[in-house]
């Protein structure tokens, strides 16, 4: 219900967002201008669409969230007055989310609002970048030291490791050769050449750090397979910045503009522009749902809390996210006459509630940025929203230099504070 409130609150910005639906409504609603004039929204309903409405409206959801946040903290048993707060009374929060949407159309010194409101959405939504990034390393770890874990009793385990790291570092290398052949030209492209050195490099870097000896002493569950699996995602974050970057032209020998720096194929891509921005949108938000749903179990706050299984209680299996029967081996189960019921309540209740609503918290601060195309906001509106900007080009390779930076620092922190103790 949550995910479905978030989902209903994005597409009314997405839609606030679109020059089409404004041009269709001017022309098909009968007494357009009046109705505007009529509930004080501007001759011509401005108030109502664009960047501004979109912060307002996306103020509203992270209010809504960020209260359930603070309503929710310490929840420790699934049958207390609060977590019955958590979990029912949804018609009632739905006009609660409604109404805190709409009052923020209310708020006076409208323009101050929307300059700090601004600067708010920009740390929230690096700060939800940065908790997917330290996810993803976490996720990395736990996936090597769990198929580490196989090989004291199985060595097909070795082979398993060897296959996953070596299709990763294929991946890997040949998304910088591909990127190297369509993104660059002989002449030009020196940005484009530049980052994907400086990328692969990185790349590089950090392989060679993960089987460092002095490394390996102090963590003898690093390896290739995580590094391989950073690489991955740092070749995917770096195509995709260079997709973001604006459409360079220039004149060639015939005085035509002739597009630069950008796969031939990729100016098809755009024709059908509604199609595109419908699809792509549609993947974004999935993607950025996806991630609030499984940032938000309980092993991934663990993960971000430093709590990690002893490596002796690994078990090694395919599916290494779950337990063996799809619980935590942990957990206690007591079996009842009836159908059996498992108490899966002995650390709290099953997710955390607070961090629940507070990754939905940060996830309409990055949603607030994503849609209003960072910091270039004046000039964005959502049929474009797929055709370059150097704000999101840019935020993709911070994105990309924090993973990289959060990875070294797992490698390297146990040799800069030898005193401290770092579970891997």
């Amino acid at each position: 219900m949550y995910a479905l409130y978030f989902i209903l609150v994005v597409i009314l910005c997405c839609i606030m967002m679109s020059r089409t639906v404004a041009n269709e409504m001017k022309e098909h609603i009968p007494f357009y201008e009046d109705i505007c004039k009529g509930i004080k929204a501007g001759d011509t309903c401005e108030t109502l669409v664009g960047y501004s409405a979109v912060y307002k409206v996306c103020f509203g959801m992270a209010c809504f969230f960020f209260i359930f946040f603070l309503l929710t903290l310490k929840i420790n048993n699934s049958k207390s007055c609060r977590a019955h707060i958590h979990n029912g009374f949804w018609f009632f929060k739905l006009l609660l989310l409604g109404a805190m949407c709409s009052g923020a159309f209310f708020i006076p010194d409208q323009e101050t609002f929307l300059n700090a409101w601004r600067y708010v959405g920009a740390v929230g939504g690096f700060i939800f970048i940065l908790i997917q990034l330290i996810l993803l390393v976490e996720f990395a770890h736990k996936w090597n030291k769990n198929w580490t874990a196989g090989t004291a009793t199985n060595k097909l385990w070795y082979a398993c490791l060897a296959l996953v790291t070596l299709i990763m570092y294929s991946i890997a290398t040949g998304g910088f050769i591909l990127m190297a052949v369509f993104y660059t030209q002989k002449e030009g492209c020196m940005e484009n050449k530049v980052l994907l050195g400086i990328n692969g490099g990185l790349c590089l870097l950090i392989s060679l750090v993960a089987i460092s000896p002095c490394v390996q002493n102090r963590q003898p569950h690093s390896g290739l397979l995580q590094s391989g699996l950073i690489n991955c995602y740092v070749t995917y974050l770096t195509f995709s910045a260079l997709s973001s970057k604006p459409v360079e032209f220039v004149l060639d020998e015939h005085g035509k503009n002739v597009t630069i720096c950008l796969p031939d194929f990729g100016q098809d891509l755009y024709r059908d522009e509604n199609l595109v921005t419908g699809l792509g949108t549609t993947l974004l938000f999935a993607c950025i749902l996806y991630s609030c749903l499984t940032s938000t179990t309980r092993s991934s706050s663990d993960a971000l809390q430093g709590r990690y299984a002893a490596p002796e209680l690994e078990v090694a299996r395919c599916c290494f996210c779950f337990g063996p029967d799809g619980e935590d081996a942990e957990e206690q189960r007591n079996e009842k006459e009836g159908p059996r019921v498992i108490y899966d309540e002995k650390r709290g209740t099953v997710y955390s509630y607070s961090y629940f609503h507070f990754m939905f918290f940060l996830a309409s601060l990055y949603v607030m940025m994503t849609v209003t195309n960072w910091f270039n906001y004046e000039s964005a509106n959502i049929e474009t929203f797929f055709s370059g900007s150097w704000s999101i080009f840019w935020v993709k390779m911070a994105s990309c230099w924090m993973c990289v930076l959060l990875y070294l620092w797992r490698l390297v922190a146990p040799l800069c504070c030898p005193s401290r103790q770092f579970s891997v």
